[in-house]
């Protein structure tokens, strides 16, 4: 079932991934959850557990609100 825009999560999971050079599998491994639910949250098609999302933060070694939000985040770059 699809979210509303009001329950949307936006996240940078994808662009912490990239600069720590980690894949989805690795990813994944470390949370212990399936590569394809990477794949969705950073589609943002499922919004993580407030424990998960707590992991992922912790995975990255940022605090969570660097990592989701309720607004979408600023381009980074022009």
């Amino acid at each position: 079932m699809p979210m509303s825009e009001k329950e949307h999560v936006h996240n940078r999971i994808a662009v912490l991934r990239a600069e720590r050079g980690v894949s989805r599998r690795e990813l994944a491994a470390a949370l212990g959850v399936h590569y394809q639910t990477v794949g969705y949250l950073e589609r943002g098609e499922y919004s993580p557990s407030l424990h998960l999302a707590l992991r992922i933060a912790a995975f990255f070694e940022v605090p969570v609100e660097v990592v989701f939000a309720l607004e979408p985040f600023p381009r980074l770059g022009a």
